[in-house]
């Protein structure tokens, strides 16, 4: 057995089987977001949300996805057909593929890349092709209007969120998600993670995130109040499915994010206790929740407030932090708690 795996052939067959693995966990992670993001809305709202099929209307997501995939495919008139096809796939395999880098631990990773945090923002920024394309090619004003917002949105936060990142690889000196967990690794647990060196960037991060994600309150490219659903309004059945869960699948990415940036991925808070996959698994949970919680309690941002908090506070800030952090690292000043990479964690 050990002989037919170092062939070619059996090479191929262990990175397709954790390739289905990745995508195995990822969407039947998407099956319970979907779910608690309508039960904890529901929750908010003194609601009950889903409680009819399955136990405790568990089976509901699977459900609606069935309901979608044997609906009628409508293609209205006029639109671009290959292209308007076409968009929907290319925002479900981007948001599916940055997952290639995302580390569970130290050994459970399908590409354990030098440069994983390009990897993963390169794919994020081709995200927003599908959204484009769908906008466009749907021959709709309000589609066209919903893409071009979603456009001027992802361009304008993913700017801070590289800032933000650029200044945890200045702290850690690599860009792999692996040596960025080893370098919070300590003896004081949660304490040892970025979260507290880079306490102010935790928060933009997270609103960055929202809104990359086009995530209430900055679900502005898809407003029904404006654009009655935004670049996805002439879309049905399949193609819709395939957005929503790109958008899901790519929220879920944000959280993994976060753990890994800043609460020290699969580290336990807590010294003494083993590290493991589902502490990974646990926080990106805790940060979904959070996602939830603002999308039910926060109101919409009007588009010129949107655009100006990411150019006017949010660019400044990242910037600004940035010098800092290179300040406190050349100096290894705050016991070296800036400049991991100098002191060996």
């Amino acid at each position: 057995m050990a002989d037919f795996l170092d062939t070619g052939f059996g090479v191929a067959l262990t990175i397709m089987a954790q390739g289905l693995m990745v995508i195995a966990f990822v969407m039947i992670s998407l099956l319970f977001l979907v779910y608690g993001d309508r039960k904890i809305w529901a929750a908010v709202q003194m609601r009950r949300g889903p409680n009819v099929v399955g136990a405790f209307g568990l089976l509901q997501t699977v459900a609606d996805a069935l309901k979608y995939v044997v609906k009628e495919v409508v293609i209205p008139a006029g639109v671009d057909r290959p292209v308007f096809l076409l968009a929907p796939m290319i925002s479900f395999v981007m948001a599916m593929i940055a997952w290639a880098v995302i580390p569970f631990s130290d050994r459970l990773v399908l590409a354990d890349l030098n440069v994983a945090i390009l990897y993963v923002f390169a794919i994020s920024s081709l995200e927003v092709y599908g959204v484009i394309m769908g906008g466009w090619a749907s021959n709709s004003k309000y589609a066209f209007l919903g893409s071009l917002r979603s456009a001027a949105q992802m361009v304008s936060y993913e700017v801070s969120i590289g800032l933000i990142i650029v200044g945890v690889i200045l702290s850690t000196g690599s860009l792999n998600f692996g040596d960025i967990v080893a370098a919070q690794d300590g003896s004081f647990g949660l304490f040892n993670w970025y979260w507290l060196p880079h306490l102010p960037m935790v928060f933009l991060f997270f609103i960055s995130a929202l809104a990359e994600t086009n995530r209430p309150p900055f679900d502005l490219p898809e407003a029904e109040s404006e654009l009655v659903a935004g670049y996805q309004v002439e879309y049905s059945s399949t193609p819709f499915l395939l957005f929503m869960a790109g958008e899901y699948i790519a929220i879920f990415l944000m959280c993994a994010l976060m753990t890994l940036l800043f609460f020290g991925g699969w580290l336990s808070p807590i010294p003494g206790l083993p590290d493991g996959a589902l502490w990974m698994v646990a926080k990106m949970g805790v940060f979904f929740f959070l996602f939830a919680m603002v999308k039910a309690i926060v109101p919409r941002y009007r588009y010129d407030q949107l655009m100006r908090l990411g150019w006017k506070v949010f660019l400044p800030m990242s910037l600004i932090w940035v010098v800092i952090v290179a300040f406190f690292a050349k100096f290894e000043l705050f016991g070296g708690a800036y400049a991991r990479w100098a002191v060996g964690g």
